[in-house]
């Protein structure tokens, strides 16, 4: 199994994941005319679209890519209502598409009904969570959010994950004003600012390497609480709270 993203918008990625027969599954495609390039350049037979949420740069490309490919099956959460979904997707409903199994995680907070798809070693997650940081949560669905992001901590750390945003280096420059001593996120800023220098992406990345970078993956710290201003015996619910609104208000 393969995988492939296309840089969209001014930080957004469609992911297409295809096997040996040349068969496809397009994730979030928030424009059309890439992916349709792409899928006529490697004579791909495309079969299906996951949506993980309602957003328009996640689901704009849908009705032109199903027009071009009336045959394609559009899986998605309920709360996408403004375009035609051929399967309504819930937690733990199992996928069978390109011979594999796509396991659907319902991980609300960013929406109220976001979704991610678990094959393994992929997580297609969305804006749930990024790399070095996690998504805005909507209308104070902060308990969502969090259990959402622990749902995905419960994955194999060789878990790789596929996040719809190029976020990377402004996640690290918030993390390093948070923690300006902490070695590994001031190393990882270093090999993600060279990277985006050259114009190359950081993503997908590997679960096991963000436990140690990501913030918002580590609220159980005593040190974290610290550097935000609370109470070391704070839970890691109240320190993810904390954490994300200083992120809502932080000017780089």
């Amino acid at each position: 199994m393969m995988l492939k993203k296309i840089s969209i918008l001014n930080d957004n990625y469609i992911w297409i994941i295809y096997n040996i027969y040349k068969e496809c599954v397009i994730i979030d495609p928030g424009t059309s005319n890439d992916v349709i390039k792409t899928i006529i350049k490697e004579k791909w037979t495309p079969i299906a679209i996951l949506l993980t949420h309602k957003h328009k740069d996640h689901i704009n490309g849908v009705e032109k890519i199903k027009k071009k490919y009336p045959e394609i099956i559009i899986y998605g959460p309920s709360e996408i209502n403004h375009i035609p979904i051929d399967i309504i997707v819930y937690e733990g409903m199992v996928i069978k598409l390109l011979y594999r199994k796509f396991i659907v995680l319902f991980t609300p907070g960013h929406t109220y009904g976001h979704v991610s798809y678990y094959s393994n070693p992929y997580i297609f997650c969305g804006d749930v969570i990024f790399s070095g940081g996690c998504g805005y949560v909507d209308n104070n669905q902060y308990i969502e959010m969090y259990n959402s992001i622990k749902k995905i901590l419960s994955l194999p750390n060789n878990t790789l994950l596929c996040c719809s945003h190029e976020y990377t280096l402004s996640n690290l420059i918030f993390s390093i004003s948070i923690v300006p001593d902490d070695i590994e996120i001031k190393k990882y800023y270093i090999l993600v600012k060279k990277k985006i220098k050259t114009k190359k992406s950081t993503l997908p990345t590997l679960l096991l390497y963000e436990r140690k970078i990501n913030l918002f993956l580590r609220t159980h710290e005593t040190i974290l609480k610290k550097s935000i201003g609370i109470s070391d015996k704070s839970n890691s619910f109240k320190t993810f709270v904390a954490l994300r609104l200083k992120k809502n208000l932080f000017k780089k």
